[in-house]
């Protein structure tokens, strides 16, 4: 790639992320082994956007000068990267063996009914996301939810809208919707 194709591509990618993002990766490029940057700087543009957008990562990979698909392959592979907005209230159900029979599927039954997402999804207002965790290592409170930072425990489906009505769900709201 000719050197004046590549200053404008690298205006563009500078355009996609915030001057924050772009101002580390330059430190980054500085460095002896600045490859081994790529996921925190993954880390930060997703700290500032929610998610990982291909157009994000498409920056990244060319401010950083490594190809895309090693920053796909890598944003892929860590599971605590994700590629769709997240909702303001993340929503994880554990899934461990406690949990589950004590039942965790019930639970998540009702979220995904009340809600109308699926595991993964984000409802279009943007205020709920739902993902399970394998275990959250407190099986003697089974089955236990977070919301964000917020932990319930020995949740049943009959207590769900309640406990999502304190994050601004409203039932009548989604069935009249």
């Amino acid at each position: 790639m000719n050197t004046e194709l590549l200053a404008q591509e690298q205006d563009k990618a500078r355009a996609v992320l915030p001057e924050s993002v772009v101002s580390y990766i330059e430190e980054c490029l500085d460095t002896k082994y600045p490859d081994s940057y790529l996921i925190p700087v993954l880390h930060r543009v997703q700290q500032h956007y929610g998610y990982l957008g291909k157009e994000h990562m498409d920056a990244v990979s060319v401010l950083m000068q490594i190809p895309t698909a090693k920053v796909t392959g890598v944003a892929s592979f860590y599971h605590f990267f994700t590629f769709t907005p997240r909702g303001q209230h993340q929503i994880s159900l554990c899934m461990g063996t406690a949990c589950f029979v004590k039942g965790a599927g019930q639970v998540l039954d009702k979220l995904k009914e009340l809600l109308g997402i699926e595991v993964g999804e984000t409802t279009p207002d943007g205020l709920f996301s739902i993902d399970v965790a394998r275990c959250v290592g407190a099986c003697a409170l089974a089955p236990v939810m977070t919301v964000g930072e917020d932990v319930y425990a020995e949740v049943k489906p009959a207590q769900v809208a309640k406990i999502l009505a304190g994050y601004g769900f409203d039932a009548k709201k989604v069935r009249s919707g």
